[in-house]
């Protein structure tokens, strides 16, 4: 098995389990109290990987930049995941359309970077869209049943 995969399976599992504490966590305190916890964790591994990044702060303008900016979207994402948690979406929902961001991912690196897909890509993506609007019509099926 190559590295990257075992990085890639062990962020799957941690992202999944970290969906249903956040719903724990947003069922008994505010979003915004959830979101400043999830900051402080950050912040605690940050201090933890600091070590370990090394010296090497001479970085071009761009890639401050993009850092940053990956930081904040991330940030953001996060912050709008707890409310909508804490709005009353189920976790199974929830989490699974949000899990979908890596769609908006493969259309900009198809759009700003050129990357190509193969036909079994494209289809992989259309099925999780696919699978995006039947998860949303059970959720407002049930919603109207009530």
């Amino acid at each position: 098995m190559h590295l990257w995969l075992g990085f890639a399976i062990l962020a799957l599992i941690l992202w999944g389990i970290t969906g249903v504490t956040q719903k724990l966590s947003t069922n008994r305190i505010s979003s915004e109290r959830s979101f400043l916890w999830f900051c402080w964790a950050m912040i605690a591994l940050s201090a933890a990987v600091l070590p370990a990044a090394g010296r090497h702060w001479a970085l071009g303008a761009l890639v401050v930049i993009c850092s940053v900016a990956g930081g904040a979207l991330n940030g953001f994402g996060a912050w709008t995941s707890f409310r909508a948690l804490e709005s009353g979406g189920k976790a199974s929902i929830v989490i699974s359309l949000i899990s979908l961001y890596p769609l908006l991912t493969v259309v900009l690196a198809v759009v700003l970077l050129g990357e190509r897909l193969t036909w079994m890509q494209a289809l992989g993506a259309f099925a999780a869209i696919a699978a995006a609007i039947l998860l949303s019509f059970e959720e407002a099926a049930k919603t109207d049943a009530q």
